[in-house]
């Protein structure tokens, strides 16, 4: 196999965030959620034309008690047809909207819980090719009951919630059990970073560069 345009170097990988040149930017559709934007930028020499989602930006939480177990939640998801197995989150649909404020609310409205101590374990970029959505998963550990429980409609209104030890979430992920991409990736980094002594994790005001970049 040939390692043509193949670069070699020892530098640790990182996404590079890029200025092109946007010479138009329009709203073709506007949904109840998220809209549909067409954008044409240049890139090598040529004008290239490109719809994706407009997203809001998430937050995801995983939280994981004393025990090690942590908390999922399974709810209909109506595009894939399937009650599948998640985390508790929600959307950054309020302008310049705190994330760990948001996180700390969907945790509340949700599963009716509130954390002591949070950290971000991961920032995530789900479909690049299709949507500008960022997601920023965090960490809440030393829990305890909200004080107050709240109303749950629609979807949420199913929601069922079930605690499982770390370990046999993984299992879930690489059986390919579960599926949702955030608990996937959310499951297997905490697995990791608890194999670390947690030193992978950040703050919980940790700078969210990727989310500046897609909102400039």
């Amino acid at each position: 196999m040939s390692a043509e345009g193949i670069t070699g170097t020892d530098e640790p990988i990182a996404d590079e965030p890029v200025a092109l040149t946007v010479t138009s930017s329009t709203r073709e559709f506007a949904g109840r959620v998220w809209d549909i934007r067409r954008e044409t930028f240049d890139i090598a020499g040529s004008s290239v034309t490109r719809d994706f989602v407009d997203h809001t930006g998430a937050v995801a939480v995983l939280a994981m008690d004393d025990d090690g177990r942590v908390l999922v939640i399974q709810q209909y998801r109506h595009p894939i047809r399937t009650r599948d197995w998640e985390l508790p989150a929600g959307l950054l649909d309020l302008p310049g909207e705190d994330p760990l404020l948001a996180a700390q609310r969907e945790l509340a409205e949700e599963v009716d819980l509130v954390a002591g101590t949070w950290n971000v374990l991961s920032d995530l970029m789900l479909t690049p090719g299709g949507s500008n959505e960022v997601i920023r998963v965090y960490l809440a550990r030393d829990l305890s009951a909200a004080d107050e429980t709240f109303e749950r409609t629609e979807e949420e209104a199913e929601i069922v919630s079930r605690w499982i030890p770390l370990e046999d979430a993984v299992d879930a992920v690489l059986e390919r059990r579960v599926q949702n991409s955030i608990l996937c990736i959310a499951v297997l980094a905490a697995h990791a970073a608890r194999s670390r002594d947690w030193r992978s994790l950040g703050e919980p005001d940790a700078p969210w560069s990727q989310r500046d970049v897609v909102k400039a």
